[in-house]
């Protein structure tokens, strides 16, 4: 009951309570912040390693000395070693692409038929494909929506791919160009493979890169794209010196890096937001102290033990730290539920794009809450405003009746 009178507002202490005001509104705005960026860092870093894990290995082989040929003995080999689900051959290289008198640099990845619609992030993602209910194979191709919209052609149109490699002649190397058509077109959720990949049936990839029978690399999944230590393991003992073994996280190690450290250091330089509502909180209640000497004085000469003086302001204290950590949860929760739709009306609202899909590669804003990390946010907060309140309810607490009621 005293501690809830201290926390209202009145003529001759309202001072202190508009920094007790402020003090709740740094906890909240802190846990708030704190738990949008982290879900946002969180989404990002699962929409696009879910992308990548989509459209690669979990696990790829290489040979160190050239393709690979023949691969057809190393696939049954490696697909008896624990762990493995699967193992398919691949091409990937790069090309020119020509059409309606422009031109741009793409990768060719090339795949078996079986293995294009096996993916679910490229058989789910098709969003125009030809009436013969093919799409993919023989000479069509697969592109990207961006890459469609940037050349101005759809399915059912013709594109000219000129190799890197050209085809020696007797009057020099001439470049090596052939037409494909456009059986579908995908969207993956990714600008990068959205506007840069163009997907070729395996036996086209290989005439069109002059590989002959070979490919570039066999990609290898696994049950937990996060767990497979041990499969990997297995499998650089069980093949040569001349293979190579590299999992996802090798070929895209800077970017998953780059997550990592991006998601410490902001969830660092935020929690700074809760320390400073937190010396509010410390500021709001020794000049609240100081204000109640004469009250506590009264009060301890009435009986109240220093126990008693403690949990006063101990209450105080808190319930700032309570209030403001479960606001500041409520409205993070609220807003990473509804982040698209704010997102979309504050383009709308400014006429500016927020999210451009060539910087940030995806086409949405991701936000998935880590039901830990949301815990661990409220946790710290709520530690950080009760550590706040010890120093004030113990200086509360010492205060000797004698003088506080001879100051007055």
């Amino acid at each position: 009951m005293v501690a809830g009178r201290y926390l209202r507002s009145k003529r001759r202490e309202g001072f202190i309570s508009v920094i007790a005001g402020f003090s709740f509104l740094g906890i909240l705005l802190g846990v708030a912040t704190l738990i949008i960026v982290m879900a946002v860092m969180n989404g990002f870093r699962v929409e696009l390693i879910g992308r990548i894990l989509g459209l690669n290995g979990h696990i790829n082989v290489y040979s160190r000395v050239g393709p690979l040929y023949p691969y057809e003995p190393l696939i049954q080999k490696i697909k008896k070693i624990p762990g493995v689900t699967s193992a398919t051959p691949s091409i990937e290289g790069q090309a020119l692409l020509t059409a309606n008198g422009m031109a741009g640099g793409v990768v060719i990845r090339g795949i078996t038929r079986r293995d294009f619609f096996k993916k679910p992030i490229l058989s789910t993602s098709i969003l125009r494909k030809m009436p013969d209910d093919k799409g993919f194979g023989g000479d069509e191709v697969a592109i990207g929506k961006n890459l469609a919209e940037r050349f101005h052609i759809d399915v059912g149109d013709r594109l000219v791919l000129i190799a890197p490699k050209g085809k020696t002649t007797p009057f020099g190397t001439v470049p090596r160009d052939e037409s494909f058509i456009v059986g579908s077109v995908f969207d993956v959720g990714m600008y990068e493979y959205n506007s840069g990949f163009v997907f070729m049936p395996l036996k086209a990839a290989q005439r069109f890169l002059g590989m002959g029978g070979a490919v570039s690399a066999i990609e290898i999944m696994t049950p937990d794209p996060s767990h497979f230590g041990g499969t990997e393991d297995a499998i650089r003992a069980a093949l040569s010196a001349d293979y190579a073994v590299a999992d996802w996280r090798d070929n895209n190690a800077g970017f998953y890096n780059a997550l990592e450290v991006e998601s410490n250091v902001m969830f660092l330089i935020l929690t700074l937001i809760i320390i400073v509502a937190a010396f509010n909180i410390i500021s709001s209640l020794i000049m609240l102290v100081k204000d109640k000497g004469a009250d506590i004085a009264i009060l301890r000469t009435m009986g109240a033990t220093r126990g008693m003086i403690v949990r006063i302001f101990l209450y105080t204290g808190s319930a700032i730290g309570i209030g403001g950590t479960a606001a500041g949860a409520l409205i993070g929760v609220v807003f990473c539920h509804h982040i698209e739709q704010i997102r979309e009306w504050l383009q709308n609202l400014l006429h500016r794009n927020l999210f451009n899909a060539e910087v940030y590669y995806l086409t949405k804003l991701p936000a998935k809450m880590n039901p830990h990390q949301t815990e661990l946010i409220i946790a710290l907060s709520l530690a950080l405003s009760f550590l706040a309140t010890i120093y004030p309810a113990w200086r509360a607490a010492r205060l000797d009746p004698v003088e506080a009621l001879r100051r007055e």
